[in-house]
């Protein structure tokens, strides 16, 4: 698993990066975005994404304990 932006090779990720474009894009993706190519690639801002990540944590998701 590769631990950078495939878009711009930012790295590394930290755990909720990776979480998050598990959650948005799917649990078994091998390639992860950084916060900002995430955001360009779903057409939303880094701040929903942010705000998303927050929601899931309340929530007691698995992917962001």
């Amino acid at each position: 698993m590769r631990n950078e932006c495939l878009a711009c090779n930012k790295s590394p990720l930290d755990k909720d990066t990776v979480g998050i474009n598990k959650k948005l894009i799917g649990r078994d993706v091998k390639t992860f975005y950084c916060l900002d190519c995430l955001a360009d690639y779903l057409g939303c801002s880094v701040e929903d994404i942010m705000e998303k990540i927050e929601e899931f944590k309340e929530e007691g998701c698995e992917l962001f304990k």
